[in-house]
């Protein structure tokens, strides 16, 4: 952190001192702001509409953070920038008198409301004509060197608040992501879903293959997880009688960070009685379309030279001959640990660290297949060795009704045919519990007893989905990297 005895700090503690022996309170409770600057503009050009280029409007008041700050003298001329733009005022000191002064205590990052007509300067710039102001809030420290248009990473991230003064475009991305969120739940909402809230912190980490992080419970002097997933839940309440659920939540995954990964992020996960994984792909693409035409007020978007369209239907694809046309690879026709890795290694893909089948199986969908789905797309059914909640195929045993949506080579979404019998499912969390003691460096799903016991109650035909909001905001927003759409994301100790 910068040192807080430098001298632009001390000068600005300075001129703090000096207001308050004035009798001026840098720091007051609240301002009765009139307009934003927005519609400071507006109101002027109305005005101007029916009484020419000399108009000026009554009396606005408009708050802000000081961005600029050019003094001549008897007039000085600031910017302010409020929560949706920028406008300039004009302090005078013929209008202002004593007040004029104080001024020169006055630093750029300070905040201010002014009072006063707004009218059009010679440049044709609408200008708030000061004739009496306020402090709101004096900064102590200054703005970075180049905060306009702030462009060292490091900072961006960890000092966000930076960020969001000085790029506007850092603000239209929160705002997307906001916007993006809030037509994901109407177009749920309008299909009859209910939105619920289910437990964070979880006895047991289940449904999805990530480590979790561990925490510890005085009180009840018990270990729990934050959620890995919210899928569990969700369905326990389909059991209970509920036929159409949502939620939006964080979910925590212990897990490397990059482009795509934070370790909390933020998901949409829904269930439908009586559907299936076909009923699920429907929704997903109306979705992302109906998310697409609110958001951007069109179904397509450009995103690293690609114009992405959202417009259903999506093309769906067979894992396994996707694998095949991209790898040579029939997964197949490889039952076993060795006999993949072979058929792998002679395609000549890297392995990773995967030494499982099922990993191996991920590694290869994820190097050899998922860069080249850049439109949106379905990848469909699965193996029911990655697939422990998912229902088997009908016609084919060693599948299951999966499907994954793939847009610019991420993964957008993860659905199945949920698994309801519950004696499959016991003997499903039995395996991944073996694979977890043979293969501890992988991460296998986890055996949930309360969870087979709701099932054991009977829970119908379901559909189920788990949508990424942050990669969709990546999309919508057109950014590769998680940390563009996330306010705060975790990042290394310096």
């Amino acid at each position: 952190m910068p040192d807080s005895d430098s001298s632009l700090v001390k000068a600005r503690r300075q001129k703090l001192e000096r207001l308050r022996a004035r009798g001026i309170d840098p720091y007051p409770h609240r301002y009765d702001r009139t307009s934003t600057s927005v519609q400071a503009a507006q109101l002027l050009a109305q005005q101007e509409d029916s009484q020419g280029a000399e108009a000026r409007t009554e009396p606005v008041s408009i708050a802000g953070r000081l961005t600029g700050f050019r003094s001549m003298g008897k007039a000085t001329f600031a910017d302010i920038l409020d929560g949706v733009g920028q406008i300039q005022a004009l302090f005078r000191r013929n209008v202002l008198d004593e007040s004029y002064d104080t001024l020169k205590d006055l630093d750029l990052g300070d905040w201010v409301g002014v009072t006063g007509p707004v009218f059009r300067t010679r440049a044709g710039e609408a200008t708030v004509e000061v004739h009496e102001y306020e402090i709101l809030s004096k900064a102590l420290r200054p703005l970075p060197e180049k905060w306009h248009g702030l462009v060292d990473v490091e900072t961006r991230y960890r000092q966000r608040y930076l960020d969001l003064i000085s790029n506007r475009e850092a603000r239209d991305i929160a705002a997307a992501r906001s916007r993006c969120i809030s037509s994901l739940r109407r177009f749920m909402e309008d299909r009859d879903f209910i939105e619920v809230e289910t437990p964070i912190l979880v006895p047991v980490a289940g449904g999805t293959m990530a480590r979790p992080f561990i925490t510890h419970h005085n009180a009840l002097d018990r270990d729990l997880y934050l959620r890995i997933a919210i899928e569990l839940y969700l369905k326990r309440l389909i059991v209970g009688g509920f036929e159409k659920v949502f939620e939006v939540g964080r979910v925590f995954r212990n897990e490397g960070v990059d482009f795509y990964h934070n370790p909390e992020f933020t998901m949409m996960e829904s269930y439908e009685a009586y559907a299936d994984y076909e009923d699920v792909m429907r929704m997903v693409e109306e979705l992302m379309h109906k998310v697409a035409l609110d958001v951007l007020g069109q179904p397509t978007v450009e995103f690293e030279g690609n114009v992405i369209d959202f417009t259903p239907p999506w093309p769906r694809l067979s894992l396994r001959e996707e694998v095949k046309r991209r790898s040579g690879v029939d997964f197949l026709e490889c039952p076993d640990i060795d006999s993949l890795r072979h058929a792998i290694q002679a395609a000549g893909l890297s392995l990773g660290e995967q030494v499982s089948w099922g990993g191996q199986l991920d590694k290869l969908i994820s190097s050899a297949v998922e860069p080249h789905l850049v439109q949106p797309t379905f990848l469909v059914d699965y193996p029911v060795e990655m697939s422990p909640l998912a229902k088997r195929k009908r016609g084919d045993e060693r599948l299951v009704e999966r499907f994954e949506g793939f847009i610019a080579g991420m993964e957008i979404c993860n659905a199945f045919t949920e698994l309801n019998d519950p004696i499959d499912q016991r003997e499903r969390f039995e395996e991944q519990e073996k694979l977890r003691s043979a293969f501890g460096a992988e991460d296998f799903d986890r055996l949930d007893e309360d969870f087979l016991l709701a099932i054991e109650y009977g829970m119908p035909p379901t559909g189920g989905l788990g949508l990424g909001v942050d990669r969709l905001a990546m999309l919508i927003s057109g950014k590769r990297s998680i940390r563009e759409v996330v306010l705060f994301p975790q990042l290394r100790t310096r």
